[in-house]
């Protein structure tokens, strides 16, 4: 299996440090507010990372955190803790919100069919071991204290800059707007933020350099540390991740340990709304509600996110969605053919094979996806060509498998009853009884049941 590395800028083959898993650590949501389809489109994507190491015969062992306290608004450490805007917003406390988002988060993930983590890690559930990581660092040399709290000096970590492969003469040329002056460098971010002294904040805890809260980066690598070891096979997020968060991971990290922190990273590129980016001030930030709101399933959103590859500015439309519910549609259509009364037991391991292939190359869904429609094309021309298949039931199984669009579970086969009805139908029309023969159609069609009548006999489909 290939994946593509920010790391080292190319396609690079997945090789695991242990031979009976792979780890994986993905940066998980900021739980303030109801995450919005751009959030989903990155969470839907490493779904998929997951599905294809498991096809590949590899055993992923997945992380994914909560940050549930001290994310600020600016990636600077500077601004309003998230969930304090969030409690102030909803007149509730930030534990109270954090609980809610996270409960819909969760909830989310099985409405999306998005596979449950091996683990789901709180950063609350995980101060001690932020603490200790920060004493490590500080231990090392790698940290300065200031007024509003404990800093990483990323002078210390020569490599600071070639993850993202930063210009740091230009940034250091924009200090002079830098919010906080007392820092060292631009680039440098905080690990523990001490409390306001005139308020009590709702989380804050003590810690040898005084009450406070982690800063956002920290968490991660506490997290990933405790359940992967010093050193992941695969880190993932999105792209506006690598300048900031992630960089900050690697160096604190690295600096920690002495080893390298990950194998290789995994970033999903932004979307684009109606040719926008996401903004509150346009109103596009919409949610999986949204989505219901306009008759669309959720698992057509899911099918549309994989129709643009992880690393390409993907394009989002009401259109484009309602096509995806379309192709499902068609897809459906085929999916029962199991059932008809044809010899379906035929679709070859070769096509199977071919489509396992373009998701083994860097997860390319848009070719997988096309690779579906050529195959179910064939197998709707063809109804007796048993050349063409050997084990449609199979395909099926590979495609929910690997991409998390079930075709098997929302394809059932219709009654006994309705079976009789299409039989009734045939025996009319060889009867020549055409009127019988449409009544007995549109009673099928008021139970949701489309008939064709083809070469090879009567095919159903749901309407």
């Amino acid at each position: 299996m290939k994946l593509y590395n920010t790391l080292t800028r190319q396609a690079d083959d997945i090789v695991p440090l242990h031979p009976d898993k792979v780890t994986v650590y993905t940066c998980g949501p900021t739980v303030y507010d109801y995450p919005h389809i751009g959030n989903w489109f990155t969470y839907i994507r490493e779904d998929i990372l997951i599905r294809v190491l498991k096809v590949a015969g590899l055993h992923p062992d997945w992380v994914m955190n909560i940050t549930d306290v001290g994310h600020l608004v600016s990636d600077a450490d500077e601004g309003e803790d998230k969930l304090e805007k969030g409690a102030r917003r909803e007149g509730k406390t930030a534990w109270e919100v954090a609980a809610h988002y996270t409960d819909y988060f969760l909830e989310g993930l099985d409405r999306l069919s998005i596979i449950r983590p091996d683990h789901v890690t709180k950063a609350t559930e995980h101060i001690e071991e932020q603490i200790a990581l920060i004493k490590t660092l500080e231990d090392k040399g790698f940290t300065y204290v200031i007024n509003d709290g404990v800093y990483y000096d990323t002078s210390k970590f020569p490599a600071y800059a070639v993850f993202a492969r930063l210009d740091l003469d230009e940034q250091q040329a924009g200090a002079r707007v830098e919010y906080n002056t007392e820092k060292r460098q631009p680039t440098d971010f905080a690990l523990w933020k001490f409390s306001p002294d005139d308020r009590q904040r709702d989380m804050e805890w003590d810690s040898p350099w005084g009450k406070g809260f982690p800063g956002w980066h920290i968490e991660c690598s506490a997290m990933s540390m405790k359940y992967l070891g010093p050193t992941i096979d695969i880190h993932a997020g999105g792209i506006d991740h690598v300048p900031v968060h992630h960089t900050n991971e690697i160096a604190q990290s690295e600096a920690a340990t002495g080893q390298r922190f990950a194998q290789y990273w995994m970033h999903s590129n932004h979307i684009m709304i109606e040719g926008d980016k996401i903004s509150k001030s346009l109103g596009n930030g919409y949610t999986l509600e949204d989505i219901e709101a306009h008759d669309i399933e959720l698992q057509a959103f899911r099918l549309h996110v994989l129709e643009s590859h992880y690393r390409s500015q993907s394009k989002f439309s009401w259109d484009s969605l309602q096509a995806a519910q379309n192709r499902l549609r068609n897809w459906r259509a085929t999916a029962v053919l199991r059932w008809q009364p044809k010899d379906m037991s035929s679709v070859s391991t070769q096509l199977t094979d071919e489509f396992a292939r373009h998701l083994l190359n860097d997860l390319n869904t848009p070719l997988a996806l096309a690779k579906i429609d050529e195959d179910f094309a064939k197998l709707q021309a063809s109804l007796t060509d048993n050349t063409a298949a050997d084990g449609l039931t199979g395909y099926l199984q590979l495609i929910k498998d690997s991409l998390g669009i079930d075709l098997l579970g929302s394809t059932p086969d219709i009654t006994d009853d309705q079976k009789r009805l299409i039989s009734e139908r045939d025996t009319a029309r060889a009867d020549r009884d055409w009127r019988h023969s449409d009544e007995i159609r549109e009673a099928l069609a008021e139970q949701g049941i489309a008939v064709r009548d083809t070469a090879y006999g009567t095919i159903w489909a749901r309407q």
